[in-house]
């Protein structure tokens, strides 16, 4: 039998009076390979930095049994002694002083495999590395020797590496046998078996319904009858025994009656499944496009700080196509959309282009608005609509009400995507829009992108992501542009 990595008994959690973690039993073994999927904020990281003992529940015990290694996806990198080796294998500048959000994490991960831990706490450890670092990630995690608890957005790296999933929703913990895809297949087949019982739960109540309202017809028939026969008895002594058995079947019936309510009272009910309405974003005549290739190249050279990182390229981008652009972290993949974005030296535009650009950033809001107030103020859509859009995003119930200046980093990310995708433009630039997104957050990015009808170029490294969305996929190699 396996030893004992780590266990959680009785565990609860609380933030600000709010329960985030409820748990009766948890175990880490020795070779498990766990990942932790769930919404932003469902309590992911909250799990992971209790396994790592950086917090402390309010009720219950967390005893660790094995040496950890924990990597933190916000967290800067330690000064901490790395194998030369491997900061060469990652690339890593000598010099740490100015490194990139990607360069950061490759140190990070750099210190994280130097030594050897009996079990590894991996925090989102893909966010800013590009397809190189991520194969190097798998590599040295695929063959790993202890157990591994990893909270990833990457499905390809969920599918690669784990063998067992925390599905961490409404504080609670539900554990899945398999990757990220039977987990997938697993939640469907419970969508459909759900269906089918609110079905049946739907059918049943009917029928003890009917049931029950035909016994109340046929009561109120005895007594109708009943009544005629009082008259009569009034008259006619000998119809008495009658009138006493209509009324005592009168009774019966009532009884019958109130234990089919009493079945429906205990009938369990199921809940329909919520599915997702589908969105599909309209443009209006005034921002229609009819250029065949609304952006276009013509041996366009790039150069960033003196590094020459496209040579005499040329391309067209098809109108209404999903284009794809992958390539290592400063090949220049960024510095051609913001080019495109500002119709620099070579880019040829269509006239009527109007460009929503999505930047590697954090956003902040400089106005007091509401969430609804914000896209409201953006968009030419219906009320209507939009609520339906910001829902699709993750913003539910009270979030459309939520003040914009106190949004988390992910939420402000998801709005600033809802933005573009309402507002009036025909072409959509998006650099790394999955970074700092939740699984369920990408797939609600990709159903905008299918829904949407004009032209989209995007910067991304996450393999699921781009073969889901992307009709065209370019790769930045050896300073050209490679289908």
């Amino acid at each position: 039998m396996e030893q004992l990595s780590f266990e959680l008994e009785n565990i609860t959690v609380t933030y600000l009076d709010r329960e985030v973690l409820r748990i009766d039993r948890l175990a880490v073994h020795q070779f498990d390979r766990i990942g932790i999927v769930g919404r932003n904020g469902a309590g992911k990281s909250t799990l992971l930095k209790l396994l790592a003992g950086r917090i402390d529940p309010q009720t219950g015990r967390v005893n660790g049994y094995a040496s950890h290694g924990y990597f933190e996806q916000l967290e800067a990198p330690e000064a901490v002694e790395a194998d030369p080796a491997l900061l060469g294998r990652l690339s890593v500048p000598a010099d740490s002083g100015q490194l990139s959000g990607g360069e950061q994490t490759r140190l990070k991960l750099a210190g994280l495999f130097t030594n050897y831990y009996e079990a590894l706490l991996i925090d989102e450890p893909t966010t800013h590395l590009d397809r190189d670092g991520i194969e190097f990630l798998v590599d040295q995690l695929r063959y790993y020797y202890g157990a591994l608890v990893l909270i990833s957005h990457d499905r390809a790296v969920l599918d690669e590496l784990v063998t067992t999933i925390w599905e961490v929703q409404d504080g609670e913990v539900k554990v899945y046998s398999g990757n990220y895809s039977e987990y997938l297949a697993q939640k469907e087949l419970e969508r459909l078996q759900q269906i089918q019982a609110h079905e049946q739960y739907v059918k049943e109540k009917s029928r003890l319904e009917r049931a029950a309202q035909e016994k109340m017809k046929k009561a109120e028939k005895i007594a109708q009858a009943g009544s005629l026969s009082k008259k009569e008895a009034n008259a006619k002594a000998n119809r008495m025994f009658e009138t006493k058995s209509k009324g005592t079947s009168q009774k019966a019936v009532h009884r019958a009656a109130k234990a089919i309510e009493q079945r429906m009272d205990k009938l369990q009910e199921v809940e329909a499944v919520q599915e997702e309405r589908p969105i599909v974003f309209r443009q209006t005549e005034a921002v229609k496009l009819h250029n065949k290739f609304p952006v276009m190249a013509d041996r366009m050279t790039l150069r960033a700080d003196g590094k020459l990182l496209l040579d005499d390229v040329s391309f067209q981008l098809p109108l209404g196509g999903k284009i794809a652009i992958t390539g290592p972290n400063g090949a220049g993949k960024s510095t051609l959309l913001r080019h495109i974005a500002e119709q620099g030296d070579g880019i040829i535009l269509s006239p009527k282009a109007r460009i929503g650009y999505f930047r590697q950033m954090s956003y902040r809001f400089e106005k007091d608005e509401t969430v609804l107030q914000f896209v409201s103020g953006r968009s030419d859509y219906d009320e209507s609509f939009l609520r339906s859009a910001l829902h699709a995003m993750r913003f539910s119930g009270n979030d459309i009400r939520k003040n914009v200046k106190s949004l988390s980093g992910g939420e402000a990310i998801r709005l600033r995507l809802c933005e573009l995708f309402l507002g009036e433009y025909n072409i959509l630039l998006l650099d790394e829009p999955t970074n700092f997104l939740d699984i369920h957050a990408i797939e609600a990015l990709e159903r905008f992108i299918a829904a949407y009808e004009g032209t989209i170029v995007i910067v991304s490294h996450d393999k699921t992501f781009i073969r889901n969305v992307a009709d065209i996929a370019y790769v930045i190699e050896d300073r050209k542009m490679k289908l």
